[in-house]
């Protein structure tokens, strides 16, 4: 039984994480949002909604100023406070906005926005487990170890959903009209809005594949979509 005792203990506490997560988080932006209401982008995201053969596409402002977009475990789309300032500023078109946004779909018809909550508790229960069971074994390192691995796993399922999230996108605003240019033109843009530093880290622990693969695939799904 002292065997299998962190295992349960790591299933009880993943499964406390992820409802205490999604409340969380849920309460979050219920606090910290408002449905976004801007004729011109309610114009591209009604184009989005007639491709998905939906009455609307509601999109909601998350007040918060990093540059950012997201998809709710319940389904919801925000944008960030900072990402919509960018697009008042000029910085960033409307149409690439809508790109975030069917992005951000993407996450959401794909399952990856309410997958990521139950990964990141199970990724914590893992992390739990393989510390307690390393730390027989490999004391003062065990944890360091456990760490390591658990992040590596997080960062490889995300570039995965990422990269599915991208190709979701791309055929959306291409059947509503809208096309890839600017889906690839905002990751030009990338790096510089976010303030990223992704040269530092090995892409394979960036939780985001590197700008210039999402742009090399995005070309791929291009040549593929053109007629022969």
């Amino acid at each position: 039984m002292l065997r299998v005792t962190p295992i349960l203990l790591a299933v009880l506490y993943a499964f406390a994480m992820y409802h205490f997560s999604a409340w969380r988080t849920r309460r979050e932006l219920d606090a910290r949002s408002t449905e976004l209401a801007d004729p011109a982008l309610k114009r591209l995201t009604d184009r989005l909604a007639a491709a998905l053969g939906v009455a609307r596409v509601p999109v909601h402002i998350y007040e918060i100023d990093p540059v950012n977009g997201l998809a709710a475990p319940d389904g919801r789309i925000f944008i960030t406070r900072g990402f919509y300032r960018k697009y008042q500023s000029g910085e960033v078109t409307g149409e690439e906005l809508t790109s975030v946004i069917a992005h951000e779909l993407g996450h959401v018809a794909l399952g990856h926005s309410r997958r990521r909550m139950i990964d990141f508790s199970g990724q914590n229960a893992m992390r739990t487990a393989l510390a307690m069971l390393l730390g027989r074994f490999i004391p003062f390192f065990g944890v360091w170890i456990a760490n390591m691995l658990t992040t590596l796993l997080a960062a490889r399922l995300s570039r995965a959903d990422e990269y599915e999230a991208d190709a979701y996108a791309a055929a959306l605003l291409t059947k509503a009209g809208i096309g890839v240019a600017p889906q690839k033109a905002l990751f030009h843009k990338l790096d510089a809005l976010t303030q990223q530093r992704a040269g530092v880290a090995p892409a394979w622990l960036l939780s985001h594949p590197k700008t210039a693969e999402r742009i090399a695939a995005l070309d791929r799904l291009e040549a593929r979509w053109q007629p022969r």
